[in-house]
């Protein structure tokens, strides 16, 4: 008996050596190489089980300055810049309607130049182990979006009483659809690969910032949602998909939120807990701004709210939603009329507090995405969120949240390892009692 004991410890710990071992060369922060990101839960994970934590920035502009090759150069240097902070998700349009350096130049009608443009912007993302959310269309006038949609409409002679229809009438949805449809499938020129199959893509995105304000029921955009959700599913079932939410509650579950919402922002059409629970769409997204939204609030009051509205998204997300939430924008304006630096910087910190809070406790909120990061060359393009790498003090936050992020990755890794190895070496025991009782 004592020698059978020796001889089982000895097996015991070379499974544990050897599932330890194996999981050595696991990357921590889940790169190109874990596939295709998917939902589990309330979290994200990568094709090989490993958590993934969005820790991101926006830059919209990337198939617009990778057009013309004079500035695409900004492409790969902003790029740099995010690998540069740690940054592994960038969300950019995938759209472009109408207008200079339009990816759409009419319904169906494509500039094969621009669409060129947002491939090499995906190969440049793969290069520099970043995964981006890809926008189908925008809310706003800015590169097109609903209201070229309903203007194109118009223009073919169909009655377009208002921007909305964009979500109602059948032609119009006929042109987005067939829009997802010519992105989704679009094979890259210079990789090979076809989008739908990319794991350098994050997610799809319906919308840019989704609004119906013509009913403010939320009706008209639920029933867009579930129709879009549904097509885009039936394309590509393997990636991700969100809707573009801001995370406002609609004008009946706006009530209930008061203390912590924005007061003119009731009859948007949207409800971040009506949409989002509609079959298909992967995750919520929320956007921060309460400069644009509560401008003649000063900034202590304003930093009360955003963590408030940070932290009730992330309970709804995990108590009724039941699923993961990226803070997909936020930022801090340095135009305002008190602005100093250091509001930037705690700014940033709450969202970054509030979330890694959330990952460490295993809740939904499960990464954000700062607006927006520019290279340096294109000072001109500020909105007064512009965030540069060169900047020190909002460069070492930002990489501050990356590597603490990286730890807690790291320890679920480590946890899930430990399980198995136990759970290796108590199958291991089982089989060789079931053995011993054979050989009786």
């Amino acid at each position: 008996m004592a020698r059978r004991s020796i001889f089982w410890d000895f097996i015991k710990v070379a499974v544990i050596l050897f599932v330890s071992q194996s999981f050595l060369g696991i990357t921590v922060r889940a790169d190109i190489k874990g596939g295709i990101i998917r939902r589990q839960g309330t979290q994200f994970v990568d094709s090989n089980g490993n958590p993934f934590l969005v820790h991101g920035c926006n830059f919209y502009w990337l198939m617009y300055q990778g057009a013309d090759q004079s500035t695409r150069k900004f492409v790969k240097s902003v790029l740099k810049d995010a690998q540069t902070l740690g940054l592994n998700v960038g969300r950019t349009w995938a759209f472009s309607d109408g207008g200079y350096r339009a990816l759409q130049i009419s319904p169906g009608v494509y500039d094969e130049t621009v669409f060129q443009a947002l491939d090499y912007a995906i190969v440049q993302a793969r290069n520099h182990n970043m995964r981006l959310v890809l926008t189908l269309v925008n809310n706003y006038g800015d590169f097109g979006g609903k209201p070229k949609y309903a203007e194109w409409g118009r223009q073919a002679g169909y009655k377009i009483p208002n921007d909305d229809a964009f979500f109602t009438h059948d032609k119009l949805k006929t042109w987005y659809k067939n829009h997802v449809r010519k992105v989704l499938t679009r094979r890259n020129t210079i990789s090979g690969v076809r989008y739908m199959n990319d794991p350098t893509i994050f997610s799809w995105e319906l919308v840019n910032e989704a609004r119906c304000e013509s009913d403010p029921s939320g009706n008209t955009m639920a029933r867009w949602v579930e129709e879009m959700a549904a097509f885009v599913k039936s394309i590509d079932r393997y990636h991700l998909l969100s809707i573009g939410l801001e995370g406002f509650y609609g004008a009946k579950n706006a009530v209930s939120k008061r203390w912590a919402y924005p007061l003119n922002m009731d009859n948007t059409g949207t409800d971040y807990i009506r949409l989002n629970k509609i079959a298909n769409i992967d995750y919520a997204t929320v956007h921060s701004y309460p400069d644009l939204w509560l401008p003649s609030w000063k900034s202590p009051a304003k930093t009360i709210f955003l963590r408030i509205w940070v932290n009730m998204h992330i309970r709804d997300a995990m108590k009724v939603l039941k699923m993961p939430v990226v803070f997909g924008e936020f930022g801090k304006n340095d135009r305002v009329f008190d602005y100093k630096p250091e509001q930037r910087q705690k700014f940033f910190w709450t969202i970054y507090d509030s979330v890694y809070s959330s990952v460490e406790k295993g809740l939904s909120g499960v990464g954000s995405m700062l607006w927006q990061l520019f290279p340096k060359g294109m000072e001109d393009w500020d909105d007064g969120f512009a965030v540069y790498a060169s900047d020190p003090a909002t460069a070492r936050i930002i990489d501050s949240q990356g590597l603490r992020l990286k730890k807690v990755e790291q320890a679920i890794i480590k946890a899930r390892n430990a399980t198995l190895a136990e759970s290796n070496v108590i199958r291991l025991w089982s089989n060789n009692d079931q053995v011993s009782g054979n050989d009786k």
